[in-house]
């Protein structure tokens, strides 16, 4: 087989083609009716068999002609509801919703992964799966593949996410905790109503809401590692109907991000702890509900080591630099759970084409000359795991 990143180059065209479509056409989570027929015409085209699952979600596979073990490589495909700044030709059709965050790119360096990767089935030893995934913006589209069987029989799971944090032709590939769980935490506090003028005839709650929240950051601080990070941000304070009526009622929304079960877990308890004892200290009731949203990622050391040999053929030697961890997250976890599996983060940076905003922002543009590379590494990390 040729070099990787040469017969990348050789469809360039064709991935940047495809991904500006998509930026056309943008659709929300689970609402990716249009994303999915497209893609699925041009697996058509290509003769690659799939399968809907979820809502909008497709698996394909590409059988080699030799048995051997089975790849899975995931692309999301789902939009934001981001009104677009940019000035860009193929600027969104579709008023109040954007491709912020790049996941149009990579969709389309997974159709061009297929691509390569169905032209040169017959030298594989083993199965490439290709996961076009919806939702993940919201956590759901994993979970969907997962359920419908897509990782039975999977060896080894890789993704990526274009970055800003690098200059295109550069990539990030590195083990361990790479991006963080998130929880959401409802924290309900229940009084007594009264009128404004009589606090003592009530049991107001906006009053002990407020001692929590600033309570908060002690958990932080006292009750979890500082060597694990955590994050909790109050993001929603909703309390009282009016001036003078003693609010019977206050609600807190809270993001938690975290890396460690350990970490998580001491958090959770803190704050379920903490308004226990605030709501008993005010004499008032508090309920505390739990949702999880995403777990925190985890690059396997192995498959980093395989992936990282892939980056060198692809991107040369001295191009796989070390980012920091992020506190966002994502779903590509949920594959994890399954198999031993590796992210990476592919740089975009050029600021000579206003390619320099992070995600989710109105004004995010990507480098297209990215797009060759992940289309190449994609396929490169697929022969190379299944080679071994």
């Amino acid at each position: 087989m040729s070099n990787m990143l040469e017969k990348a180059k050789q469809i360039e065209e064709y991935v940047i083609s495809f991904r500006r479509d998509l930026h056309r056409h943008p659709e929300l989570s689970n609402k990716e009716f249009r994303t999915q027929e497209r893609i699925m015409e041009e697996l058509d085209k290509l003769g690659v068999p799939y399968e809907k699952v979820g809502t909008t979600s497709l698996i394909a596979n590409i059988k080699g002609g030799k048995p051997g073990k089975t790849v899975a490589l995931r692309g999301d495909m789902d939009a934001l509801p981001i009104i677009e700044e940019t000035e860009i030709d193929f600027k969104s059709e579709n008023q109040g919703v954007m491709h912020g965050c790049g996941h149009d790119a990579h969709a389309a360096m997974l159709l061009g992964a297929a691509k390569l990767l169905s032209e040169m089935k017959d030298e594989l030893a083993g199965e490439v799966r290709l996961f076009f995934q919806e939702g993940e913006e919201n956590f759901s589209g994993a979970k969907m593949i997962i359920e419908a069987g897509g990782m039975e029989g999977v060896d080894a799971c890789f993704g990526m996410h274009l970055m800003p944090g690098l200059e295109t032709g550069y990539v990030d590939i590195t083990p361990g905790y790479r991006m963080a769980g998130c929880d959401n935490m409802y924290v309900r506090f229940e009084g007594v109503s009264g009128h404004g003028s009589a606090p003592h005839l009530a049991k107001d709650t906006i009053h002990p809401a407020s001692t929590f929240v600033t309570d908060l950051q002690g958990i932080v601080a006292k009750n979890v590692d500082a060597r694990h990070p955590i994050v909790i941000s109050v993001g929603k304070f909703d309390g009282g109907t009016r001036a003078n009526v003693v609010a019977k009622y206050t609600q807190l929304d809270i993001s938690m991000r975290s890396f460690t079960p350990e970490s998580r877990e001491a958090a959770i308890e803190g704050i379920k702890r903490h308004a226990k004892a605030i709501a008993e200290a005010y004499e008032i009731k508090s309920e505390v509900i739990l949702e999880e949203s995403a777990i925190s990622l985890y690059n396997d050391e192995e498959i980093v080591e395989i992936a990282s040999q892939s980056a060198i053929e692809v991107f040369g030697e001295g191009k796989n630099i070390a980012l920091d961890k992020f506190m966002g997250s994502e779903d590509m976890a949920y594959y994890f759970e399954h198999a031993k599996g590796a992210y990476a983060m592919l740089g975009y940076r050029n600021e000579s084409k206003e390619a320099i905003y992070y995600p989710h922002h109105e004004k995010y543009k990507i480098d297209e000359d990215a797009l060759k590379y992940g289309t190449a590494l994609h396929v490169q990390f697929a022969i190379d795991f299944l080679s071994r």
